[in-house]
């Protein structure tokens, strides 16, 4: 690691009173029109999120990197914020919110978008969810206002306004009573240009449709939203310098690197853009494969990564490809090490099933699996290291979130099986979480690189390990 000075740059977050607002899509659609006006956006998520993220990653023509004050420190935040901004070399950092402005884990809001706005000293832009109401968004716009003074809140965007009479009424409440700007007033959709699945947009990866549907956004935004008014909000976000750690670069990659393959694709698709990078910096080379098009795992393996995402909307693909998942398991009992989360446990599981019909998975693992219709584990985890396993040392405690809807209904289960004992969220079953076989460990628990820093070296050391033995 090297320190430099970086300064920040103009920024702005999109916060809401509550999710489901509206302020994903209006994210979106900023993030594609300062696009359009020639802008280089750095797009970031706050909070533990692949969707929203792989969203604004595909309007931005950026990565989206995520701020979570719950998983990582606060100056590590802040290094991520002011680094990638600048490695970037964006104009302007847009930051969509979770949930509501204030809303965290606890009674002092550590977590919340707002704290994470003012420890990056960027304004917030206010999005309302208008429907049947009028003059009380005014009292709950002016109830933010008091309800943390420090807070800047710079703009209000109207959403699902009924017509020219409705908005015109809230925009002189609003405008009247509190004093911030209304810099945007959008109607009721027609159409949903985004279909949501579970709690989230659906993956960009899944749908040709994704580009249009970006399209459609800045459209909505640039009909709807004073765009050169954002732009001039950000611009009063306070700057700030901060000497920031930068890796230094692993070298060039060669014969002597590590090659770690990452199953990317429609049915794995949830990765941060931090891990990945952790893995290279370490030396490592990273390439993708698929189990929806490749036939096996390439011989140069010396490392194997298989994130979450939705192996249940891809099962009878990822059962027939037998080939593939044999090549993994003998890559797995000649040592090869494996880290797997959520969608990558159920892959390596015997069986997933789906809507009454069982297919088969990679059976590294004795569990079987089915899909539920409400959510099965959801929130942030704590995990301590209770067992022996490849990538951790016992005894370390790791902070994590877990999101699924599938659940374990069959483990033939040997208690030194598992690596974690959960002291906060819901595990594999019984506080417990983590399997492990051979140099393999597979989870529920979604861990951020940025927050568990030991998590890159081990992997790539073990992996160093496998190419040289």
């Amino acid at each position: 690691m090297r320190s430099e000075r970086i300064s920040s740059i103009p920024g702005i977050f999109i916060s809401a009173l509550r999710g489901g607002s509206g302020k994903t899509i209006l994210s979106i659609g900023i993030t594609a029109a300062l696009r359009s006006l020639g802008k280089r956006v750095a797009p970031f998520k706050k909070g533990p999120d692949y969707i929203d993220a792989g969203w604004l990653s595909l309007a931005a023509g950026n990565p989206c990197y995520n701020l979570d004050t719950y998983l990582i420190d606060h100056d590590t935040v802040v290094n991520s914020y002011l680094t990638n901004t600048a490695k970037l070399g964006a104009d302007i950092a847009i930051v969509e919110g979770n949930r509501g402005l204030f809303d965290g884990i606890d009674i002092d809001g550590k977590t919340s978008t707002a704290e994470t706005a003012k420890l990056l000293q960027a304004p917030v832009i206010l999005v309302l969810d208008c429907t049947k109401s009028t003059r009380t968004m005014a009292a709950a716009v002016l109830g933010c206002l008091h309800f943390d003074p420090d807070l800047t809140i710079g703009g209000v965007i109207l959403n699902r306004i009924a017509g020219p009479r409705h908005k015109n009424n809230l925009i002189n409440n609003i405008e009247y009573h509190t004093g911030v700007p209304v810099i945007g007033a959008v109607p009721k959709l027609r159409s949903h240009d985004f279909p949501e699945r579970h709690m989230g947009l659906v993956p960009t990866p899944e749908h040709d449709w994704a580009f249009e549907s970006v399209a459609n956004a800045e459209r909505i935004v640039r009909d709807n939203v004073d765009v050169p008014r954002i732009i001039s909000l950000s611009d009063t976000a306070t700057p700030f310098e901060r000497s920031c750690l930068i890796p230094e670069d692993a070298g060039t990659v060669g014969e002597k690197s590590p090659v770690i393959g990452v199953i990317r694709d429609a049915s794995f698709q949830f990765y941060y853009p931090e891990n990945i990078e952790a893995l290279e910096a370490e030396g490592a080379r990273v390439v993708e494969i698929s189990p929806l098009r490749d036939t096996e795992l390439p011989e140069v393996l010396d490392g194997l990564y298989i994130g979450g995402g939705f192996p249940e909307t891809h099962a009878r693909e990822l059962g027939e490809n037998v080939t593939f998942r044999k090549s993994i398991l003998a890559k797995v009992k000649e040592g090869m090490p494996l880290y797997a989360e959520c969608g990558g446990l159920i892959y390596m599981g015997e069986e997933l099933e789906v809507d009454g019909i069982s297919y088969p998975m990679a059976g590294l693992f004795p569990l079987s699996f089915s899909v539920s219709q409400k959510p099965q584990g959801h929130g942030y985890v704590v995990a301590e290291v209770t067992g022996d396993n490849p990538f951790y040392e016992v005894g370390t405690q790791i902070k994590g979130h877990e999101f699924r809807y599938s659940k374990i209904t069959r483990w033939d289960r040997e208690e030194e099986d598992t690596a974690f004992t959960m002291i906060r969220g819901t595990g594999m079953a019984d506080k417990f979480d983590g399997i492990t076989k051979y140099n393999a460990l597979a989870t529920y628990t979604h861990i951020h690189a940025l927050g568990t820093p030991s998590w890159a070296p081990s992997f790539v050391s073990k992996a160093l390990q496998y190419k040289n033995r």
